[in-house]
């Protein structure tokens, strides 16, 4: 038994090596790929080079915080403002999401009331909502929260909707013969059961609401998305590609904390 563990360990080591060494080597021919590429014109004028955009990179995370003016930055301020932005909004949406889809999941006819709203709404793009959000508002902060509220409240209350609406029949069945009263079986039998999908809405609703920020940002000012727009109207590609690199870093960092703690909520404290 204990050779048969060693064993497994061993080889998730040997397949975790082999599949970094995989990482830096595609990622090594990548660059020179790029590096090349752009020294010898393969792609379109002006197209910056690996290595100015990774100098470009490190210096924009050494300085990430000077402020000359509103239009000049460092990328963390800009960064702050956009993770502000996705919080509010987003917290906004998962505290509306969350009961309602508990709602519509225990109650057919909530259902059946509320499924005409999701469908009709759910496939709106959310920058379809900005000029509504700015003439709701006259703010460009307040619009920004709203577009985030608007697109990612869906993720959640489906899951949530879908978990609730499949809780085992034999856990409710055995709430009632115990005689928990109707709230007392939300609390401790539904939702429970009911978390692992709640939370994997909530990890699709934070990755949407990061998406959908930096757009939103092109035209509300600051942020990443207005830093990008800056940088495209100063005809400046690196900083434009700074700004993807850590775009997509932070997405990272968002998932992995919901992957963990959908890992933690899922029964057995495992997942994929």
């Amino acid at each position: 038994m204990q050779r048969a563990r060693k064993r497994q360990r061993n080889g998730a080591v040997n397949e975790n090596v082999r599949a970094i060494g995989l990482f830096l080597l595609s990622l090594i021919i990548f660059l020179g790929f790029w590096e090349i590429g752009a020294r010898s014109g393969w792609f379109s004028k002006g197209v910056p080079t690996a290595s100015l955009t990774l100098t470009e990179l490190w210096w924009w995370v050494t300085n990430p915080f000077f402020n000359n003016g509103p239009n000049d930055l460092g990328i963390g301020w800009n960064l702050l403002v956009s993770l502000r932005r996705v919080a509010i909004g987003y917290i906004a949406a998962s505290l509306i999401a969350v009961p309602l889809g508990v709602l519509i999941g225990i109650s057919p006819v909530a259902s059946k009331a509320f499924n005409p709203y999701v469908q009709l709404l759910k496939p709106v793009s959310p920058l379809a909502w900005l000029p509504i959000g700015l003439y709701l508002f006259r703010d460009s902060e307040k619009t920004g929260i709203f577009i985030i509220l608007i697109s990612s409240i869906w993720p959640t209350l489906v899951n949530t909707t879908f978990g609730v609406a499949n809780v085992s029949k034999d856990y409710l069945n055995v709430a009632k013969t115990l005689g928990a009263s109707k709230w007392r079986t939300i609390s401790r039998v539904i939702i429970p059961a009911a978390l692992p999908n709640i939370v994997s809405g909530l990890r699709i609703s934070m990755g949407i609401a990061w998406l959908v920020i930096v757009a939103a940002e092109m035209l509300l000012g600051t942020g990443l998305g207005y830093f990008i727009w800056n940088e495209w109207n100063n005809l400046y590609l690196p900083n434009i590609l700074v700004a993807i690199i850590i775009i997509g870093f932070v997405g990272i960092v968002l998932d992995q904390i919901f992957a963990y703690i959908e890992r933690a909520v899922s029964f057995g404290g495992k997942s994929e």
